[in-house]
């Protein structure tokens, strides 16, 4: 019997597409190996495993290959050059799309078709699709030719244009479909470019309000075009936590990046440079040169993957989001194509891959708008990743104390750094809207931009300020500014270090009301930050960090085992885990998620977690499990209604409860904040998560920059709903505040003669939260509190309290 091979990107993708495949089998034997993930929880494919997994199931019938996409390709062919010759000889790569191709193959080859037979059937497998959806609009000669083709236009809505996100997704989706789909720039009489490439896309520098035209010839057309549509209409899934801060310097020089002072000592990042000038520019034997750059390739992804993966964990999701399309350059097949065409006419592997992506590079510098040129640095780091596994050189460096100055960063670099040892850093290239600056900012590290290459002629020790606020560099300060500079941060340090000698200490009002000062944690080390920082508690534990970035689900035993190392952490300290907060704009590749409008208002939070016992069980299990050695709560997000919590507080309490266990819910919906009290009898705490529920009461997205201004938690409207949860709530229930607003200093006199008992902020925020409560009189804030909550507008209200 031949065997058969499913190489994909996607571990559940191929094991969904074995199982639909096997079930046309009727019972009949079947050889199908997958090979698939470069492990559990991350997308790619790995070329020993794609050999492991010919050698099982190859015979004397022969192994057919089926690939999804980009490095499966790659990867394939590399298996074929490890495999013993004899091995190799028999086995065939197939073209064929991969779930038909797999469903059609198993069906001959269970019947005991040749290896020719099977590799046949595969490639027809799109025959039945083809006949019954081919658009009759569509002349069968005119497959090619894209002036035949369906067309429609579509006007950019993105704020930042056709950027790297969004042209990704579109990249990836086309990809997809059985058509040829092209795309231009109007606006600007661009020529058609392949809407499958990531960097052609690009170079249409495609700004917010231009026209662009998307042409499709094929069997697809019709669906290719209406799905373009589909996808400009939703604004290309753009995160809005990513958006481009708004530019607070126009012309050239020095331009702030992240916010804040650092002064030391000037060092240069030491890593190595590539240099080609001793690389042959030619080679006599082009398949080898196209091994050498496949294996540097799937060298690259796992590097990439693997900083990825870091990033989701120290800095966030969004932030982590950067390399998505470096993985997608990687995969992209227009520069790969190039490559290989370089290659066969004689080029050695390194100069035509620096060739290549220079090229791209050099096409994204051309551009007019700022945040498209800054794309550039992307496609190098890709370019010089790639050349770094090709030729053995590391981009790494060891960080050193003071202020880093370098021509530029690459994301990978940026995101390495050492927050504590790095007080500043300087790039002599480079724009606000680079990656290395959002990673920059996510870190709390003062970054200048756009220097200029004077910057790198400083020598290194040499004391250097920044501002990263006011975008100010000084090279050797006289005596008289580094002062000013000094008694600026070492104000600013003061202040920290006498609230952080007191941290430990309760924070009590002058007329005597303890306020608790709970800390958001997110792993283990948030959570000792938040001890040495004198947290009372860990007032909101995020559990989604178990649950994104993997092919699949974490098991119970792998949740207690994280869940109790942060409880663990907290040396005796309370620990309020939420439970997943999941929705359509945090999509989970193994969990059913059906395409939503709009995802805020979706099966999102405590919704997908009851609609979904799979998921939700395992974790409540675990979380039990860890209750029976540490004091543990469990908070339900996004509840709306009285029978959600009932059922979710049935599924935790589906055994035994572990004594002293506490059940709370997050406030972010306006009608629970207003229903509270049919709440109060059923949970031990509230949580208002101020940013959602901001977000809800003033129909503004918290992450759209444009209505920054408008989504202000001191709105006196959000303020009223605050008053009506701590009302109801009273003697029944504890309330806290976990949102952005329990850290601003202005706002918890407010919050606390609202009648909030608990603040939960950032870790590195609790010694300063807990100075600010010292000084307060709770009676005096519940009079602040009912004069802002009868003011018209938020700026009244910021007015009020300073």
């Amino acid at each position: 019997m031949v065997g058969l091979v499913v190489v994909s990107h996607s571990r559940q993708l191929a094991d969904a597409a074995v199982a639909l495949a096997s079930e046309m089998a009727h019972g009949r034997a079947l050889q199908i190996a997958v090979a698939a993930g470069l492990d559990e929880r991350t997308f790619g494919t790995d070329a020993i495993e794609v050999q492991s997994a010919i050698e099982k199931v190859s015979g004397a019938d022969g192994v057919l290959v089926l690939m999804d996409l980009g490095s499966a390709v790659l990867s394939a062919e590399l298996a074929l050059d490890l495999l013993d010759p004899d091995i190799a000889a028999n086995v065939r790569l197939c073209a064929a799309p991969l779930v038909e191709g797999l469903v059609a193959a198993t069906v001959a080859a269970a019947g005991g078709a040749t290896l020719a037979e099977v590799e046949a059937e595969a490639v027809s497998g799109l025959a039945g699709k083809q006949a019954h959806l081919e658009p009759a609009a569509i002349a069968e000669d005119s497959a090619t030719d894209m002036r035949d083709g369906l067309t429609a236009t579509f006007v950019v809505e993105n704020a930042h244009g056709l950027h790297a996100r969004p042209a990704a997704r579109l990249a990836a989706e086309v990809r997809a479909l059985d058509a040829d789909v092209h795309v231009r720039n109007v606006t600007t009489g661009s020529a058609f470019v392949p809407a499958a490439s990531l960097t052609r896309l690009a170079t249409l520098g495609a700004l917010a309000g231009h026209s662009l035209e998307v042409s499709a010839v094929g069997k697809q057309a019709k669906e290719a075009v209406e799905h373009v549509l589909s996808l400009a209409a939703e604004h290309f899934g753009e995160d809005a936590h990513l958006e481009r801060p708004t530019p607070t310097v126009s012309s050239p020089g020095p331009q702030p990046a992240s916010p804040g002072i650092g002064i030391g000592p000037a060092w240069f990042a030491e890593a190595c440079e590539i240099d080609l000038s001793d690389v042959s520019a030619s080679a006599a034997d082009p398949a080898a040169e196209w091994r050498r750059v496949r294996n540097a390739v799937a060298d690259a992804r796992r590097i990439i993957s693997r900083t990825r993966a870091t990033t989701a964990r120290q800095a966030g999701e969004a932030e982590a989001g950067v390399f998505d399309a470096h993985l997608m350059l990687l995969d992209d097949a227009e520069l790969i194509d190039a490559v290989r065409e370089r290659i066969d006419a004689g080029t050695s592997a390194p100069h035509a891959v620096a060739v290549v992506f220079g090229g791209a590079a050099a096409d994204f510098e051309s551009l007019d708008d700022d945040y498209q040129r800054a794309r550039a640095t992307d496609v190098r780091a890709v370019r010089d990743q790639v050349l770094g596994a090709m030729l053995g050189i590391s981009h790494e460096f060891a960080a050193q104390t003071g202020i880093l100055i370098a021509a530029d960063l690459t994301p990978a670099q940026t995101a390495h750094l050492d927050r504590e040892a790095v007080r500043g850093i300087v790039l002599a290239q480079g724009s606000p809207t680079s990656h290395a600056a959002i990673l920059a900012r996510s870190l709390g590290i003062p970054a200048i931009t756009g220097a200029g290459p004077g910057v790198l002629a400083v020598r290194a020790g040499t004391t250097v300020a920044i501002d990263g606020t006011a975008g100010t560099i000084h090279i050797e300060p006289n005596d008289e500014l580094l002062a000013d500079l000094r008694a600026q941060a070492a104000e600013q340090q003061r202040q920290f270090a006498d609230a952080l000698s007191h941290a430990a200490a309760p924070a009590l009002t002058h007329d005597g009301v303890t306020v608790h000062v709970a800390a958001n944690v997110g792993n283990r080390d948030d959570a000792a930050t938040a001890v040495a920082n004198g947290a009372d508690l860990a007032g909101l534990i995020r559990t989604e960090f178990l649950f994104l970035g993997r092919e699949t689900a974490p098991t119970e035993d792998e949740q207690f085992a994280a869940y109790r190392e942060i409880a663990a952490a907290l040396d005796g300290r309370r620990a309020i885990f939420r439970t997943l907060d999941i929705g359509g704009d945090k999509p989970l590749p193994y969990a059913t998620q059906p395409h939503e409008e709009n995802p805020f208002l979706g099966v999102r939070g405590i919704r997908l977690a009851l609609g979904q016992p799979g998921l939700f069980e395992p974790q409540l299990a675990a979380l039990r499990r860890v209750a029976v050695e540490f004091p543990v709560s469990v908070m339900f997000p996004m509840v709306s209604t009285v029978d959600e919590l009932v059922e979710a507080k049935q599924l935790l309490a589906c055994a035994n409860l572990p004594a002293g266990i506490e059940i709370g819910m997050m406030i972010e919906v306006p009608a629970a904040a207003l229903k509270a009290a049919a709440f109060a009898p059923h949970v031990d705490f509230f949580s208002i998560g101020t940013n959602d529920l901001t977000q809800y009461a003033l129909a503004a997205e918290r992450g759209n920059a444009r209505l920054g201004a408008l989504a202000d938690p001191l709105d006196p409207g959000v303020l009223r709903l605050i008053a009506e949860v701590c009302a109801a709530a009273d003697g029944q229930a504890r309330v806290a505040v976990c949102g952005e607003v329990a850290a601003d200093p202005i706002a918890a006199p407010l919050l606390i003669g609202l009648g909030v008992d608990e603040l939960s902020v950032t870790p590195h925020s609790v010694p300063t939260v807990k100075q600010t409560v010292r000084g307060l009189s709770v009676a005096e804030c519940r009079d602040l509190a009912q004069r802002a909550v009868h003011q018209a507008r938020a700026s009244d209200v910021r007015d009020l309290l300073r």
